[in-house]
């Protein structure tokens, strides 16, 4: 299968690296070319993997993971072009996190509203999926180096998106029984709005390497 990234961060290239390791075809796209961080990326990963642009790669991608910083996704996706994203599924990654005032950062959406709804509304022809912003990139690629099964949380409108983005999440390494479907897109406030959580968690055990899991009276569901 054909992905594109959208991002050369670290969960981009995380991910971008998986993707290829399991076999897939991969471009991870930067806003212009040349770009050495994407490039040395795609020389180090063989013929499978490709260096482009936001554009080339959504246009490359049967599935495309937006792995952008959520203050500028919009603009990227923008950039990329809804026609080239039209009729796809798009995996949001991003957090809407703003860090120009420093640390602890905060929410760039309103609580009644959700980066990934905006991609929606901004993307009418896609299929907006939200997935894996709620771990680390190293948690999102090796959920069994963990040291007890954990719980990954997605959302969107559409059921059969998300059965292809929990097929994904099944070649990543995550069992069927511990990806909760919460339902609807609007559920992505909840997991975009967990991340403040997580960054507080982050700080008191001083490490990205953790994630939740879901305990009911009756025990773990």
């Amino acid at each position: 299968m054909r992905f594109g990234v959208l991002g050369t961060g670290i969960v981009g290239e995380t991910l971008a690296t998986a993707l290829i390791g399991l076999g897939h075809e991969v471009c991870m796209g930067t806003r212009s070319l040349p770009n050495e961080r994407s490039q040395n990326w795609a020389g180090a990963n063989g013929d499978t993997a490709h260096a482009g642009t936001f554009a080339e790669c959504a246009a490359f991608g049967d599935l495309v993971l937006n792995c952008t910083a959520g203050v500028h996704s919009l603009a990227v996706l923008d950039q990329a072009g809804p026609a080239a994203l039209s009729g796809k599924v798009l995996v949001d990654v991003a957090n809407p996190l703003d860090f120009s005032e420093g640390f602890p950062p905060r929410m760039a959406v309103p609580p009644d509203d959700s980066l990934a709804e905006q991609i929606q509304r901004m993307l009418p022809d896609s299929y907006v999926v939200k997935a894996l912003n709620t771990v680390a990139a190293s948690v999102m690629v090796a959920p069994g180096s963990l040291e007890e099964p954990t719980d990954l949380f997605i959302a969107g409108d559409d059921k059969d998106a998300k059965a292809q983005v929990t097929e994904l999440l099944g070649e990543l390494g995550w069992s069927r029984d511990r990806v909760r479907d919460l339902g609807g897109l609007s559920a992505a406030r909840a997991t975009e709005g967990y991340l403040m959580l997580w960054l507080a968690m982050l700080q008191s055990l001083g490490s990205p390497d953790f994630n939740v899991r879901v305990v009911t009276t009756g025990g773990s569901t």
